[in-house]
């Protein structure tokens, strides 16, 4: 891969660029990471306004580690939905960040890792017969959620917060034009069809009169982020440790991916040790102030591929407008009224899509599953995953990602087609 004509720094080739149009193009990123901006904490109920903050420090965490070279916004990984609302259930929101702040201290020893020992033990450790039924297992296994809210209730179906006939007819307009947008949309339009969903399922529920307002009137224009600090203890430590895997594996291709298309070797410079690094000091700063964890995400990756603007600046001011949004009590407020249906129906495309990306990552990477041995490790883990076994204190996305890894290791014969891809771009 071909590095640009100044290596120095992403920075300058673009010191002439009007600083009218980087603000402009920062908000339009910030758009495009709407949805894992505002679903990711009213499904976990964390606070939006926190997610917010949370979201635009990270990223500018992320860029000041990393030199300011890789245009990339960071936002909340879909991976941690449903561990996160088990450990809430099972050790209180309190410890449960405690948990995502060590997860986040696993990206730093896996930047570690790859600073001494080069990405040799990742091509060994989590090649795509691994990461594909565990990224399969992500959206699969939340599925329930996005039925139980398209159905009116709760997440956990527990309760029925709106008449089924109401609640599905407006979860399924929602779904159709979320579909719609990101089938038939063009531009930077195609980005963001769960912004559009939500607005229309808004309206609708608006019209059924299931929106309550007095929220909104009752919120300050302006208030300071309802902050929480985390408390630790084992059990939220080791159940949500293994659940960074998928987004580590995430992180990669995305800095892959960004690599290809802007000519750049990030994973060469600045190298995916400070990536890595980058990813983790943000999630763990996140839970350190009550926030979902900040890591590299593909939406936003697919909207450098599709608007060509490189310029990492960009980002910086999509995380300066998150930040400033983040004070503002009314739009907290105003995401808080989002009715069950209108999430649900989009949840049932997103879900959908997760799983959709594992099955595409053994398919592209050209894993046989011919091969007892991957025949094995695929099947184990989708059923330890999906079927909610529980083993040695772990369960769902835990347990399935160190089973994948552990018969990964164990069984005989390998599957180097993933290392190869990144042997290949650290070598260039």
């Amino acid at each position: 891969m071909q590095e640009s004509e100044n290596p120095t720094s992403l920075r300058d080739d673009y010191a002439g660029e009007p600083v009218w149009r980087q603000a402009i193009a920062g908000s339009q990123m910030l758009l495009v990471a709407f949805g894992a901006l505002v679903l990711m904490p009213l499904i976990t109920g964390m606070n939006p306004n926190v997610a917010l903050f949370t979201a635009g420090l990270g990223t500018l965490i992320f860029h000041i580690v990393t030199g300011g070279k890789v245009p990339v916004f960071l936002a909340s990984s879909f991976a941690f939905i449903a561990p996160i609302l088990a450990a809430k259930q099972e050790f209180g929101m309190a410890e449960t960040l405690g948990g995502l702040m060590a997860a986040g201290i696993l990206y730093i020893l896996l930047s570690a890792a790859v600073k001494i020992r080069g990405t040799g033990f990742i091509n060994r450790l989590l090649p795509p017969v691994v990461i594909g039924p565990v990224i399969m297992i992500i959206g699969l296994g939340l599925a329930p959620v996005a039925v139980h809210m398209a159905s009116g209730r709760t997440g956990d179906g527990s309760a029925e917060l709106v008449p089924y006939t109401t609640a599905i007819g407006i979860a399924m307009a929602s779904l159709l034009v979320t579909i719609v947008v990101s089938v038939w949309a063009k531009g930077v339009f195609r980005l963001i069809p769960i912004m559009f969903g939500i607005i229309v399922g808004y309206i609708l529920s608006a019209f059924a009169g299931i929106v309550d307002l007095t929220p909104i009137r009752e919120a300050p224009w302006f208030a300071v982020p309802e902050f929480m600090a985390p408390s630790f203890g084992w059990g939220a430590i080791l159940f949500m440790i293994p659940v960074a895997i998928a987004p580590a594996i995430e992180h990669i291709g995305d800095v892959l991916a960004i690599s290809n298309v802007t000519g750049k070797n990030f994973i060469k410079k600045p190298g995916l040790h400070r990536t890595l690094l980058g990813d983790g000091l943000a999630t763990s700063s996140a839970a350190m102030l009550g926030g979902p964890p900040n890591t590299t995400y593909s939406e936003v990756t697919g909207a450098v591929m599709l608007t060509r603007n490189f310029n990492p600046r960009v980002m910086l001011w999509a995380a300066g407008t998150a930040i400033v949004l983040a004070f503002v009590g009314k739009f907290g407020a105003a995401l808080q009224t989002i009715p069950a249906p209108v999430m649900g129906g989009i949840l049932c495309l997103l879900f959908g899509s997760i799983a959709v990306v594992g099955l595409n990552s053994l398919i592209r990477n050209q894993v046989d599953l011919s091969q007892a041995r991957n025949l094995v490790i695929v099947g184990v883990t989708l059923v330890f995953g999906i079927g909610g076994m529980k083993f040695l204190g772990l369960e769902g996305i835990a347990l399935a990602g160190i089973t994948a890894i552990v018969l990964n290791l164990v069984l005989p014969g390998s599957d180097s087609a993933w290392g190869e891809r990144i042997h290949q771009h650290e070598k260039t």
